[in-house]
């Protein structure tokens, strides 16, 4: 008799990722040589709904996912990660397109590696812009910053998602709620008792993340990074909107190296909702 033989990859069934499959998520983004980021899993799955294909073996996950719903206007897909060795079989197409049936009518949004951009292009999503990811030790410029900040209080919410409503251009609060223990500093910049920005510091590996960073202008942002970065000896990471050349250009001067660059990408929808001009990185690349 012989034995049946495995079932394809591709036909294994997606399941819902619970809190309980964090270190079989970090294993994956350590299998690509990803930070493991327990912390950022941990927020994401609590946020959002991660989905995933175990190992028919049960030593883990052969590939897996987190959809950020910000209602029915827009949700976010990210950590799409399959494990290097069952990379390039159709598990990503296949996960993906289980993600776009449950999401249903709702626009999405994520930001794509220059590998998974093909992809993500055969299935109907169109870039509609690009981040560009900074990375070293941040040496401060001399003399006071222009703009004054100041670390966030709790009562700071509240403002905090008044102004993220119409940069993001939707409702963010389940997300914004958890930044104070998600991240290491959480700093607004104000004028005349009015939050003019907010940034949040958090550890990812051997760096400190600057995101999300959202500002009234360029000298706000800058103030901002400024502020954060005095607050850690680590390298600083960002992940910036391309088309705020200043800012990167700043952060270049300032020590910062050119890294990675990322496609936002769309569909169902024209273009990411919001501000743009005020939008200077997003919280994390998974999340928008």
């Amino acid at each position: 008799m012989h034995s049946p033989s495995p079932m394809p990859l591709v036909d294994l069934p997606v399941r819902r990722l619970t809190r309980g499959d964090l270190v079989a998520c970090a294993d994956l983004s350590e299998d690509r040589g990803w930070p493991r980021d327990e912390h950022r899993w941990g927020l994401l799955l609590s946020a959002g709904t991660g989905y995933g294909i175990a190992e028919p073996d049960g030593t883990g996950l052969v590939a897996a996912c987190v959809v950020t719903s910000y209602g029915p206007r827009l949700a976010a897909v990210g950590m799409m990660l399959v494990a290097a060795r069952h990379a390039r079989q159709g598990i990503a197409r296949r996960l993906m397109r289980h993600v776009m049936e449950e999401t249903g009518s709702t626009p999405l949004a994520l930001y794509a590696t220059p590998e998974g951009q093909r992809l993500y292009e055969e299935l109907g999503f169109a870039q509609v812009g690009r981040t560009e990811r900074v990375l070293g030790r941040f040496r401060a410029e001399d003399g006071p910053a222009a703009v004054t900040t100041r670390p966030a209080a709790a009562d700071d919410l509240q403002a905090m998602v008044r102004l993220d409503l119409p940069v993001f251009g939707i409702d963010r609060t389940h997300l914004i709620a958890r930044l104070p223990a998600f991240s290491d500093r959480l700093r607004v910049a104000e004028e005349n008792g009015e939050l003019t920005g907010y940034a949040a510091l958090w550890p990812s590996g051997d760096a400190h993340v600057v995101g999300p960073l959202i500002a009234r202008d360029t000298a706000t942002a800058k103030a901002l990074v400024t502020a954060l970065a005095a607050t850690t000896d680590r390298p600083l990471r960002a992940d910036i909107d391309a088309r705020h050349e200043e800012l990167l250009g700043w952060l270049v001067a300032r020590g910062l190296e050119p890294g990675s660059r990322t496609a936002v990408m769309t569909y169902g929808i024209e273009d990411l909702p919001g501000d743009v001009t005020r939008r200077f990185a997003p919280l994390t690349i998974a999340t928008g």
